[in-house]
């Protein structure tokens, strides 16, 4: 299992956002270049950057989530604000590894499942469930699909994975909960990517043998420090097979 260590942007510093909330920001005094550098040094072989700015139509932490990629040492998957195919090839043609679509998709399925067969392996999809609901807009609307039906879709769709968002434990700050990510992940034959449930080790423990989760976002709590990428790293990794012993 991939994990992917997260730095979010808001006005070119490290914030965390307090119960989902872009006007409550919780700020980290931390350079966003040589944090991603931490996460390369640690052993991650991927990250995402996630531009809060962008989800609201700024271009505030442009210039910072662009020296990211170029600094980082690892690829970077870059999330936020990215609602039109354009804007989508304009990151990746800055050396984005892949780039995170999520209200386009509410939109406009066919272009983005035109851009990701165009750019396979590149492009996620976001699913962002509240209540039994895919939001768009950051979260701020509720569409008319019902997350199920919204990865059907996209089924046969080459994306590089799907981004699914649990808003009701990230926001409740609840205990993590699997049940919405092991439905999903058994109705998609794409990978899923967990957002919004990791807060311990163990919770990383968990996921990892959920059939086709593939990876798991994490953030606050590496910024809290009540997770130490490290260790968080070996434990995402497979567990060694017993093999029984013949003499």
């Amino acid at each position: 299992m991939i994990l992917y260590p997260t730095i979010e942007l808001q006005n070119g510093r490290c914030v965390s956002l307090n119960r989902g909330r872009l006007d409550e920001p919780s700020v980290w005094h931390v350079d966003p270049v040589e944090t991603a550098r931490g996460f390369a040094a640690a052993g991650a072989q991927w990250m995402q950057v996630t531009d809060f700015d962008a989800i609201v139509g700024e271009e505030t932490s442009s210039a910072t989530v662009e020296d990211i990629i170029r600094g980082a040492g690892i690829p970077v998957q870059v999330a936020g604000g990215i609602r039109t195919r354009e804007h989508a090839e304009e990151w990746l043609n800055k050396g984005a590894g892949r780039v995170v679509i999520g209200t386009m998709a509410t939109r406009d399925p066919q272009t983005v499942k035109s851009l990701a067969k165009f750019y396979p392996d590149q492009i996620v999809l976001a699913v962002d469930v509240w209540q039994g609901q895919v939001m768009s807009e950051g979260w701020k609307s509720s569409s008319a699909f019902e997350p199920e039906a919204f990865i059907q879709e996209f089924d046969g769709v080459p994306f590089a994975g799907i981004l699914v968002t649990d808003i009701d434990a990230d926001v409740e700050d609840n205990d993590a909960s699997l049940s919405l990510v092991t439905t999903l992940a058994a109705a998609s034959r794409t990978p899923i990517v967990a957002s919004g449930i990791v807060r311990t080790t163990d919770d990383i423990a968990r996921l990892k043998y959920v059939s086709n989760v593939g990876g798991a976002l994490v953030s606050r709590s590496l910024f809290r420090k009540t997770i130490d990428l490290a260790e968080a790293l070996e434990v995402a990794q497979p567990s060694a097979d017993k093999v029984a012993e013949f003499i």
